[in-house]
């Protein structure tokens, strides 16, 4: 009867596991098809020569890579590297304090409402709203001109300074979500303690919240960061000549000079900057989930712990 029913278990957890192949059958097709299987394509690509009237030929060159540092392509790497950065930053700056009052609220289901909402709209639709108010007869400029603070029109458009904003506005849900994640989780009897302790409320913040909201930091920093690293249709719709980026230059190669190999050299430099960043996303969420390891067993340990009063064991 034991050999039975140790068969009939063994039989029934095999039975789960082929289930769970089954079922794994599809996201992993799903997976190769249009992700490994691109991400090969590009990478093959990128070593080939160009071809004389576009595509590739099937040789082996550096060309390509060695293409990418002329000094016009360093300084479009440059102004990439700037625009992301100030948009990132701007971005964080303004989803730390939105995240904690979200995460304080009572009323968190409205506002992460709100916080969705703007997914609703196509992009492109977002984009030209933009326009709509940034353009020389927009409604920002008509505001102005109303009011009698300027006389003639002010260059809200076509600048590093609209591809900025506009991003930041773009990205702004996806850098609020991670940190509003974050400071919900965050045991809040910290700050108190670190006030017993004679922290200021600014000291505190600062010493005991952020390192202890880093991994929500950290990925909105790379969920705001790589998304503009590689733009392409604002810097397109709201950019000028001196907002022309790297997602801008693998779309003119490809349809424009036709220069595939180049397209997808570039290509590989923000996928590398993708994997950088999720790799960076799971050290800092391992080295926190270490970190609330140790504080928990060293809690454990000292509760545990008999406390002396008086020289004897209470």
């Amino acid at each position: 009867m034991k050999k039975k029913s140790s068969r009939a278990k063994t039989a029934e957890r095999n039975k789960v596991v082929n289930q769970g192949t089954v079922y794994s059958w599809p996201m992993g097709a799903w997976f190769v098809v249009f992700f490994i299987a691109p991400l090969v394509i590009i990478t093959i690509y990128s070593f080939l020569k160009k071809g004389l009237y576009g595509g590739v030929e099937m040789q082996f060159s550096l060309g390509a890579y060695k293409q990418m540092f002329n000094p016009s392509y360093g300084v479009l790497v440059v102004r990439t590297l700037k625009i992301s950065v100030a948009s990132t930053l701007i971005t964080v700056l303004l989803a730390l304090p939105c995240g904690y009052a979200m995460a304080r609220s009572r009323h968190q289901t409205l506002l992460l409402f709100l916080i969705i909402i703007p997914f609703w709209t196509n992009s492109l639709i977002r984009v030209f709203a933009w326009m709509s108010i940034l353009n020389n007869d927009g409604i920002l400029n008509q505001v102005l001109m109303t009011l009698h603070i300027t006389k003639n029109y002010v260059q809200f458009l076509y600048n590093q300074n609209a591809v900025i904003l506009v991003s930041v506005y773009m990205y702004l849900p996806f850098a609020i979500l991670p940190i509003f994640t974050a400071v919900d989780r965050f045991d809040f009897s910290l700050l108190e303690a670190a006030r017993d302790l004679g922290a200021t409320k600014i000291q505190s913040m600062f010493k005991v919240l952020i390192p202890g909201i880093r991994s929500g930091i950290v990925t909105a920093i790379i969920f705001t960061f790589i998304p503009i690293f590689g733009a392409y249709t604002v810097p397109l719709l709201v950019g000028g000549k001196d907002s022309y980026m790297l997602g801008n230059i693998i779309v003119d190669q490809v349809q424009k000079t036709r220069n595939w190999p180049l397209a997808a050299a570039f290509s590989m430099v923000i996928t590398l900057v993708s994997v950088a960043g999720i790799l960076w996303i799971s050290r800092a969420n391992k080295r926190d989930a270490k970190l609330k390891a140790t504080t928990t067993e060293e809690n454990y340990t000292a509760k545990s712990m008999p406390q002396f009063v008086g020289g004897a064991a209470k």
